[in-house]
């Protein structure tokens, strides 16, 4: 179970990312959780990430989606 500030991060990552794709939210949430982004890196990753800035973080999560054959 995730704490609150790990999901109002969450919630802060997929709405930035849905602003920079020109996505929903919703639809963002399904880019990151099929490709295991959401939990394996946002999510595990939350004491590093959430001392980032937007851009890099859009830009770092953007790149990793790419990696897995995602065009965004």
């Amino acid at each position: 179970m995730l704490e609150k500030k790990e999901l109002t991060f969450v919630v802060f990552i997929l709405h930035a990312l849905g602003q920079h794709w020109n996505m929903t939210t919703p639809e963002v949430y399904e880019i990151l959780n099929t490709t295991g982004i959401l939990d394996d890196y946002i999510i595990k990753c939350y004491d590093v990430l959430h001392t980032l800035g937007k851009e890099y973080l859009v830009e770092d999560i953007t790149e990793f989606v790419r990696e897995k054959g995602i065009d965004v």
